[in-house]
C-alpha cells in the first residue's frame, strides 16, 4: 500500500502542505526564543529583585516592622511559614522546575519556584536566603498572555494557505487533464478538435506543440490511407483484367486458369488485410451493446456448414462496443481457428476485474511458446506447424483494433495441445 499521492497534483499540495507545517514549527520556535525566553527572564530578574529586597537586613529593629507591613500593602508580597503559606494557596501551586533552576541561578542558592493560576498569578518562592519560608508574589495581567489566539491564528494560516495551494494546483492540472483525454484519444486513433491553449507559458507551450503534433499525424493517417487506396485501386484494376484474359483461356489450360484465378484471390485477400491493418474504424463510434450477442452474430456468419463452434456465453453486462471493429477481430479469430484445426473450437464470454472478455480456443498443433509475442507483429506467421498462409497481417490487425479499443490480447497455449486467443475490452471506454 502506497501512502504517498503518485499524482503531481497530490505531491504539489503535500510539498506545500509540508512545508508550512515547517513554517510553523520554525515560526513558533522563533518566537520562544526571541520572545518568550527573554520575557521570562526580565521576570526572573524583577522576582530575584524583589526577593532580595524582602530579606534585607534593617538594624533598627522598631523600623523593620513597620517597613515589613508597609512592602505588604503596597506590593501584596508576604512572607510565610510553610504550614502558613500551604492555607494560602502553597497547596494548588505546580512546580515549575525550569524556572527553579533559573532562580537558584539568580539568587545564588538552590530556590524553589511554584506557580498557582487563580484571579490573579501567584509566585511562591522559597529562596536561599531563608529555606523555611515562602515568598508569595503576585503579578497581574499574566492571564492576557494566552496562546490559543496564536496557535488559532496560525491553524487558520495553514489551512488558509493550504486551501489556497490546492485551488493554484488544480487549475495548473486542469489543462494537463485535458491533454491526458487527447492523448488517450489520439491513442485510439481519434484526432480531437484543437485544444485551448491556456495555463501557463510551459502548459501553453506543451498544448501547442500537441496541437501541432496531433494535426501532423492526423495529416499522416490520412496520406497513409489515400496512399493505400490508391495502390488498391492500381492494383485491382490489372488483376481484373488478368481474370478477364483467364476466362478466355483454353479449356486444354483449364489447370493454368485454375492456378491463376487462386493467385488473384490471394492477392486480392491480401490487399484486403493490407486495407484493414491501417484502417481504425473512427467513424465507428462506441456505443453500449451486448457481447454475447455481437458474438453470436459474427459465428452464425462465420461459421462452415461442416464445422462445429461451441459457444458458452457467460454473464456479461451491456459494455461500449465498437461493433464493426471488434466483429473484425473475432472473426479473423475464428477464422484462423478453422483454418488451423480440424476438431471442434470453442468460444467463452465473460467478465474479469474491470472487463469482459471472449476466448477462442481451438485444438490445433499450438504456437511455440516465444514465438507468441512475435506472432502480433506485422508481416510475422507462425510455424510450419500452424501453416504459413496469408500476409501474416492478422494477428497484427486484432492487436490493433484491440488496443484502439482500450482493450489487451492474450495468446497461450492449452495444457492438452490447441491454442487459445483471449480478448479483454473495458467495461468502460
Amino acid at each position: 500500500m502506497k501512502i504517498l499521492p503518485r499524482s503531481a497534483f497530490g505531491q504539489t499540495v503535500l510539498l506545500i502542505g509540508f512545508l508550512l507545517f515547517i513554517n510553523q514549527i520554525v515560526s513558533y520556535i522563533s518566537f520562544a526564543l526571541y520572545v518568550i525566553e527573554p520575557n521570562q527572564q526580565q521576570m526572573n530578574q524583577l522576582l530575584a529583585k524583589q526577593i532580595r529586597v524582602v530579606f534585607i537586613d534593617i538594624d533598627d529593629a522598631k523600623l523593620s516592622p513597620k517597613m515589613a507591613k508597609a512592602f505588604h500593602i503596597e506590593t501584596g508580597i508576604g512572607v510565610y511559614r510553610e504550614e502558613d503559606a500551604y492555607n494560602f494557596g502553597l497547596a494548588n501551586a505546580g512546580l515549575y522546575p525550569y524556572r527553579s533552576e533559573q532562580m537558584s541561578a539568580l539568587l545564588g542558592g538552590p530556590a524553589e519556584v511554584r506557580i498557582s493560576q487563580g484571579d490573579e498569578y501567584l509566585f511562591w518562592i522559597r529562596a536561599p536566603q531563608a529555606p523555611h519560608l515562602w515568598v508569595k508574589i503576585p503579578l497581574t495581567g499574566m492571564e492576557k498572555g494566552s496562546f490559543s489566539p496564536l496557535i488559532f491564528f496560525m491553524v487558520v494560516i495553514g489551512l488558509l494557505s493550504v486551501m489556497g495551494g490546492w485551488v493554484f494546483v488544480r487549475q495548473l492540472n486542469r489543462p494537463l487533464k485535458s491533454l491526458e483525454i487527447a492523448a488517450e484519444d489520439v491513442g485510439r486513433g481519434d484526432f480531437p478538435d484543437p485544444l485551448v491553449e491556456r495555463g501557463t507559458s510551459e502548459v501553453m507551450a506543451v498544448t501547442q506543440a500537441f496541437n501541432h503534433m496531433s494535426k501532423g499525424i492526423k495529416q499522416l493517417e490520412e496520406d497513409r490511407n489515400l496512399l493505400m487506396a490508391g495502390i488498391s485501386h492500381d492494383l485491382r484494376t490489372p488483376l481484373t483484367r488478368i481474370r478477364l484474359a483467364s476466362e478466355m483461356m483454353h479449356e486444354q489450360d483449364a489447370f493454368l486458369k485454375e492456378g491463376i484465378e487462386t493467385d488473384i484471390d490471394d492477392m486480392n485477400n491480401i490487399i484486403d488485410q493490407f486495407i484493414d491493418y491501417i484502417r481504425h474504424d473512427s467513424k465507428d463510434k462506441a456505443e453500449l451493446g451486448d457481447l454475447n450477442v455481437l458474438v453470436e452474430e459474427v459465428l452464425n456468419v462465420e461459421t462452415p456448414n461442416d464445422r462445429l463452434i461451441t459457444f458458452h456465453p457467460g454473464e456479461c453486462a451491456k459494455i461500449p462496443l465498437r461493433h464493426v471493429a471488434v466483429r473484425r477481430a473475432l472473426a479473423n479469430l475464428v477464422q484462423n481457428a478453422i483454418r488451423y484445426t480440424e476438431d471442434k473450437i470453442e468460444v467463452f464470454t465473460g467478465v474479469e476485474n474491470d472487463y469482459a472478455f471472449f476466448i477462442v480456443s481451438d485444438n490445433g498443433a499450438g504456437i511455440p511458446d516465444a514465438d507468441i509475442e512475435r506472432l502480433f507483429q506485422p508481416f510475422t506467421q507462425g510455424d510450419t506447424a500452424r501453416g504459413t498462409e496469408g500476409s501474416g497481417l492478422g494477428l497484427a490487425i486484432i492487436k490493433r483494433i484491440v488496443d484502439t479499443h482500450g482493450g489487451k490480447v492474450e495468446l497461450s497455449n492449452k495444457p492438452l495441445g490447441g491454442l487459445q486467443a483471449k480478448v479483454y475490452l473495458p467495461l468502460e471506454f
